[in-house]
């Protein structure tokens, strides 16, 4: 099995088609179609399926793509590594960063990456953190920031921001509280939209609440974000969540949120690489400043009900 064999396979599935393949990679397509036949000889799997709307991957293709993209990845970062300097650290680095987490970091990383390093390419992955764990495993992506529920072992952790649990509704909601905080006991009478028991924040709030001696009668389970507000504006429910996924709703005075006392429901955001897969210097300069941004996000107020875990 050779390097080019994986990009010509990967070039394939991403282009959709073998002839634009042949074209982007500058090979003739009878060349083409026989690297791609001894891979699959190799392989002893029919990896594409050939029909008049073009080439998909067969389930074993699928399964070989993801693992193509990350030896290709290892590769292009070491060579990154070696060619670099630490001075002015340059490459491609892939971040991946949960859907929860992004409103409140993205842009700010973003925009930081391309004024510190502007010859460093950040790639930004928004994804379910369970997904997210099993790329930085099989190294698609260089770092993560994930919710450490206590088995993240595999990976190297850096603590970021304690970030508390809030609830709330729509402006106006019939849910809507007038104080500033509301008891645990009282939040969850409410009927509560909230991400599925798979994702991280949803079991420790079901823990944080059976330990309070409470239960949660009434549950609508969302997974995505977007139409979580949309049913929150709807006001079908209140949700019990960080600030970060609706930060920006809060901001122009659509949600409201409270605090939750008798509680104490907050999450750890932590940032992590893995053990065995070295980072560049590209990579650690990004993960430098990732607690760099978080801790300025939670001193300045930006990044709201949120606590920096890095030393000062």
């Amino acid at each position: 099995m050779e390097l080019r064999q994986l990009r010509y396979f990967v070039a394939i599935v991403d282009h959709g088609s073998l002839s634009r393949a042949a074209r982007v990679l500058h090979v003739a397509q009878p060349a083409l179609t026989q690297q791609i036949q001894q891979l699959e000889d190799e392989l002893g799997a029919r990896l594409l399926h050939r029909s008049a709307q073009g080439v998909m991957s067969t389930d074993a293709g699928k399964t070989f793509y993801e693992h193509a993209q990350a030896i290709l990845k290892q590769v292009d970062d070491a060579k990154s590594a070696v060619m670099q300097s630490t001075d002015k650290p340059t490459g491609t680095v892939a971040l991946g960063i949960p859907q929860s987490v992004s409103g409140a970091l993205a842009l700010p990383l973003l925009t930081a990456v391309r004024e510190t390093y502007p010859e460093i390419s950040l790639q930004l992955t928004e994804e379910l953190s369970g997904n997210l764990i099993e790329q930085l495993k099989s190294g698609r992506i260089n770092l993560a920031v994930l919710f450490d529920d206590g088995q993240l072992g595999a990976f190297a952790v850096t603590p970021l921001v304690e970030e508390e649990l809030m609830f709330i509704t729509r402006a106006g909601s019939r849910f809507a509280i007038s104080r500033k905080s509301i008891p645990l006991s009282k939040a969850v009478q409410a009927p509560l939209i909230l991400p599925g028991l798979q994702h991280g924040v949803r079991p420790r709030i079901e823990r944080i609440v059976q330990g309070a001696g409470l239960s949660i009668p009434q549950v609508i389970d969302i997974n995505s974000v977007a139409i979580l507000k949309s049913a929150l504006q709807a006001d079908i429910g209140a949700t019990i969540l960080p600030v970060a996924p609706v930060l920006s709703e809060i901001e122009r005075g659509e949600l409201v949120a409270h605090a939750i006392t008798g509680g104490g429901i907050s999450r750890t955001i932590v940032l992590c690489s893995s053990k065995n897969i070295p980072l560049t210097n590209a990579a650690n300069a990004v993960a430098q400043l990732v607690g760099k941004i978080s801790s300025s996000l939670c001193s300045s107020g930006r990044w709201l009900g949120a606590r920096s875990l890095l030393p000062q």
